[in-house]
């Protein structure tokens, strides 16, 4: 039997530094969303990233919810989203029963364009309507186009939100991603670079930062306020990050430097063995950032004989995971009542299968597949799916 091969999993670290903290919070008896590794979770997530006010939360969409209230999101109001991302960056709008308006994307990046960004804002501001907020993603750790974006909120004085969940480690010029815009948001989901079992990381870079923190941590702890009875005075939520959960972090941002260096690792070796295939390209590494490369992404080209759901059948027939890119929020059945921006002027069905159409994103999502990135995988396994995908070329 071929032993399975992951797209991304769970990486403990050898030294086993996730079990030092665990055990330290069961001999203490602090298992709850409190304690000394809840804290320190936060501080030293913000010296990693060289800033910014941190909150620990239960996920990477409950840090997104707290930012989006941050920002005033109510009722009614218009979010600017980036569409070619996974449906968390898009649900919590809908939470405060605001309106998602999607952006597409730009192929340097295959985040969102600051031209069909533009675009938006002219529009709605014709109407008389700016967005309450804009929500930018790192997609599978590429670094957006991020200062031209800024410079774009900026003049509008819209705040931005950076969903960094998929991209910790990446660095654009000597910034961390995530400390950009006004909140950003991090992931420790099971999948994501370094892994908690769970949780997120809400990071607050405002000039009021304290306050808007303990705001955010407020509403995540049931908005409980500062009687000796339970009073309330708001809404609030169960979003608080348990300390056994904020352990474990702590010892997996040990390693985030070993786990970046083993991605990119993979990402090139794909590069090395799959490059010279016929109508396959990878995703885009722009030179002005250092990308953690959560995930290795290949494209066919549009005339390729070579589908991407032919790829992941034989991969799956090998006992090997991968895994289409986003489809984007614009062709989600859910959200098929929203705006979507593209700078593409013939959007059109392209691909009856998918429902993909001719955007950006759209056909990013068409050609596109996720392949395996686990950092425990070693040289036999990567050896065995690039064996896979050359056979789907005859090769």
């Amino acid at each position: 039997m071929k032993q399975h091969i992951f797209l991304a999993s769970p990486h403990m670290s050898e030294e086993g530094y996730e079990q030092g903290y665990v055990k330290e919070a069961f001999d203490t008896n602090w298992i709850a969303p409190l304690g000394r590794n809840v804290t320190e979770f936060e501080k030293e997530m913000a010296m990693e990233l060289g800033g910014g006010k941190t909150v620990a939360l239960s996920s990477g969409t409950a840090a997104i919810h707290m930012a989006l209230k941050l920002a005033g999101v109510g009722e009614g109001d218009l979010v600017f989203c980036q569409s070619l991302t996974f449906s968390a960056s898009a649900n919590p709008i809908v939470y405060e029963k605001a309106e998602p308006v999607f952006i597409d994307s730009e192929p340097d990046t295959w985040n969102m364009s600051p031209k069909a960004l533009r675009m938006a804002f002219d529009k709605y501001g014709k109407m008389g309507r700016m967005p309450r907020a804009v929500i930018v993603v790192h997609l599978y750790g590429i670094c957006a186009k991020i200062k031209e974006i800024k410079e774009i909120c900026d003049t509008y004085r819209v705040p931005l939100i950076e969903d960094a969940a998929e991209s910790l480690g990446t660095v654009c010029g000597n910034q961390h991603t995530g400390t950009f815009g006004d909140y950003g948001i991090i992931s420790f989901n099971g999948n994501k670079i370094i892994t908690s079992s769970g949780g997120g990381m809400l990071v607050v870079n405002t000039k009021d930062a304290d306050k808007k923190a303990a705001k955010a941590l407020f509403w995540a702890t049931q908005a409980r306020e500062p009687a000796p009875w339970y009073q309330h005075t708001e809404v609030g939520y169960n979003y608080r990050m348990s300390n056994i959960v904020a352990g474990i972090g702590r010892g997996q941002l040990k390693v985030l430097k070993k786990r970046v260096e083993k991605k990119r690792c993979i990402f090139e070796y794909y590069q090395r063995h799959l490059g010279a295939l016929p109508g396959v390209s990878f995703m885009p590494m722009p030179e002005d950032s250092y990308c953690n490369c959560w995930l290795s992404v290949i494209q066919l080209a549009e005339d390729c004989p070579v589908k991407p759901m032919g790829i992941m059948q034989a991969l799956e027939e090998d006992d090997v995971e991968s895994r289409p890119v986003w489809k984007p929020m614009h062709l989600q059945p859910v959200f098929a009542e929203c705006d979507f921006i593209s700078q593409v002027e013939d959007l059109r069905i392209l691909y009856q299968d998918t429902g993909a159409d001719s955007s950006i994103s759209g056909q990013i999502f068409a050609r596109g597949l996720c392949l395996p990135s686990d950092s425990k995988m070693t040289e036999e396994d990567l050896q065995r799916v690039c064996k896979v995908i050359k056979g789907c070329f005859g090769c």
